[in-house]
C-alpha cells in the first residue's frame, strides 16, 4: 500500500477529499470501507463522520457480553471507533448525537426523546455542514432514502446527508458554520445484494465449503426488487477486503470474528465479487454511465 508520504508532486495535485456519512460507529467499517481504504492508499483524503455515539448499541460478539464492557460502552465504542479509523487510515469526526436504539415491541415504542431521529433536522443538518465547510469534500457517500435497513438512525442520516449536501454551499444557509462549500457529487452506498449472495452462495458450494447464504436466499421475497437494479458505479477493492475485516474486527462489541461476515474467504470474495457498490444520486460534474471511480467527472473539473 502506498502511503501519503510516499506520493509524488503530480500525486498530490490529484488528491481529492471523500467524506463518508454514518449513523454509527461500525457502520463505517461494514459499508464501504474498502473504498475508503483503496482512495486512501491513492493518496485521497477521507473522512468518516459518525452521527452518533452508538450508546444504544447491543453486544453482538458473545466474548464482549460482560458486565464490565456494558457498563463502559460509551468509551468503549469511541475506542473502537479510533482504532477502526487508524487501520482505514481514515480521519474522523463524531456529530455528537445520541443513538436513538432500534425500537422494537408491538406495538412499536417511541424513539427516545431528545435523540439523534427525532431532533430537528436543523439542527443535525447544520452539524454536518459545518464538517462539510471545514473538510471541504468533492464527494460524499450516504445511505438511501431507506437508511440501508429501517433503523431510525440510518433513516435521519439520509435525510441529514441530502439537507447538508444542499446547504453546504449556500452563503445563506448557516452563515455562523464556516464558509461555503458545495460538494460535486452524492452517492448511495448499496452492500444487500442478492446476487452477491447468490455468487457467493455458488462459489462457496462449489469449493465444498458450507454456505451461510442459503436460508436467506430461502427466505427472499420473490417480489423484492435486487439493489443492484439501482446501483451506478462499482468500485474495484478487493485488494483491501483485509483492511476491512481488521477495521470489523475492531468493532469488538459489535462484530464477532466467528460471524458470517467472515464466512467466506477473501480469495473467493476477489474472485466472485471484488468490487463496492454505490449508486449516484446527485452530481454536478458530467460523468459517464456506469463509473467505476467515485472522482469520474472531478479529476477532470478540479484543482484540489
Amino acid at each position: 500500500m502506498v502511503g501519503a508520504d510516499e506520493l509524488t508532486t503530480e500525486d498530490r495535485k490529484q488528491r481529492l477529499r471523500l467524506m463518508a456519512v454514518h449513523a454509527h460507529p461500525d457502520d463505517e467499517s461494514s459499508k464501504g470501507a474498502a473504498t475508503m481504504a483503496k482512495y486512501v492508499a491513492d493518496g485521497h483524503e477521507v473522512m468518516v463522520v459518525t452521527c452518533t455515539g452508538g450508546e444504544a448499541g447491543s453486544i453482538l460478539n458473545p466474548a464482549m457480553d460482560r458486565p464490565d464492557v456494558l457498563a463502559n460502552m460509551t468509551e468503549i465504542r469511541r475506542e473502537e471507533m479510533a482504532r477502526a479509523a487508524k487501520i482505514l487510515g481514515v480521519s474522523h469526526r463524531w456529530l455528537g448525537f445520541i443513538d436513538s436504539g432500534l425500537p422494537e415491541g408491538d406495538p412499536m415504542p417511541p424513539v427516545p426523546e431528545g435523540s439523534f431521529a427525532v431532533i430537528p433536522l436543523e439542527e443535525s443538518t447544520e452539524a454536518l455542514v459545518r464538517v462539510i465547510r471545514e473538510f471541504r469534500p468533492h464527494v460524499i457517500t450516504t445511505y438511501d432514502e431507506n437508511g440501508g435497513y429501517p433503523h431510525p438512525d440510518h433513516i435521519r442520516t439520509h435525510e441529514v446527508s441530502m439537507a447538508a449536501f444542499d446547504a453546504a454551499g449556500d452563503p445563506e444557509r448557516f452563515p455562523e458554520a464556516g464558509e461555503p462549500w458545495q460538494p460535486l457529487k452524492l452517492y448511495y452506498m448499496h452492500g444487500f445484494s442478492k446476487a452477491r449472495m447468490v455468487a457467493f452462495d455458488t462459489a462457496l458450494k462449489e469449493a465444498g465449503l458450507e454456505s451461510p447464504y442459503e436460508e436467506w436466499l430461502k427466505s427472499w421475497d420473490p417480489d423484492r426488487a435486487d439493489i443492484m437494479e439501482r446501483v451506478t458505479t462499482r468500485i474495484e477493492c478487493g485488494e483491501y477486503f483485509e483492511v476491512r475485516d481488521e477495521a470489523l474486527k475492531a468493532h469488538a462489541t459489535q462484530i464477532d470474528p466467528t460471524s458470517r461476515w467472515f464466512a467466506v474467504p477473501l480469495e473467493i470474495q476477489r474472485e466472485v465479487w471484488p468490487t463496492e457498490e454505490y449508486e449516484l444520486n446527485r452530481s454536478l460534474v458530467d460523468s459517464t454511465l456506469p463509473e467505476d471511480d467515485l472522482f469520474a467527472g472531478i479529476k477532470e473539473k478540479v484543482s484540489p
